[in-house]
């Protein structure tokens, strides 16, 4: 029997986010892609079609897939960054939302910090905004991972990083995007917003 997970109008809260997020210029032209879980054994999760532009994003650019990438329900076509939704719902367990974004500032700290590994913030405030953390002296690591075409490997050395990284609300596609998570939508909406503050706060440092 399928487990379901209480998930109401998970498609209307993506939508909106989406939609909100191409208003604030993380997600232009196409980019992006937005997914909620939906069972955990046997996995499904719900996620963008893929060619859709997020600014008109609505509950019919959704396809619910299985654990193999396979559409159970819906109509287009599922990213082939769909494989690295799958691979961080099986590592992280408190992952039931995650939301790829492509912003200015994030993609240029992407490449000035690639060799070091991750982008590293510590000391703001609102890095309590992030769940779980308590006080603003918590350094949060980004880690930064190369991107790929070859999107089955890339969820392999995803699984790596987040094997590696226990705890981490957030990797980085280097030149290409954030992904980020959450218990809810709202969650992982919320940590979207406060990377992106914190990835703008340190992009202007560095001019």
């Amino acid at each position: 029997m399928t487990s379901k997970i209480n998930a109401p109008n998970p498609t209307e809260e993506l939508a909106e986010a989406g939609r909100e997020f191409y208003r604030r210029g993380w997600t232009l032209g196409t980019s992006g892609n937005f997914s909620m879980l939906l069972a955990r054994k046997p996995l499904r999760i719900c996620v963008t079609a893929s060619g859709i532009e997020k600014g008109n994003l609505d509950e019919t650019n959704f396809l619910e897939l299985d654990d193999d990438a396979e559409i159970l329900q819906g109509f287009g076509k599922p990213s082939a960054e769909t494989l690295v939704h799958l691979s961080i719902y099986r590592f992280v367990a408190k992952a039931r939302s995650i939301l790829h974004t492509h912003s200015v500032w994030g993609t240029i700290l992407s490449d000035v910090f690639f060799e070091q590994g991750g982008i590293e913030i510590e000391g703001y405030e609102m890095l309590k905004g992030l769940s779980g953390v308590k006080t603003h002296e918590h350094t949060e690591k980004v880690p930064i991972v190369e991107n790929s075409q070859d999107y089955i490997a890339l969820s392999h050395v995803i699984e790596n990083v987040l094997r590696d990284n226990e705890g981490v609300h957030g990797i980085y596609l280097r030149r290409h995007g954030l992904y980020t998570w959450g218990e809810t939508v709202a969650e992982a909406r919320r940590h979207v917003e406060i990377f992106e503050f914190l990835f703008e706060v340190l992009g202007r440092r560095l001019k």
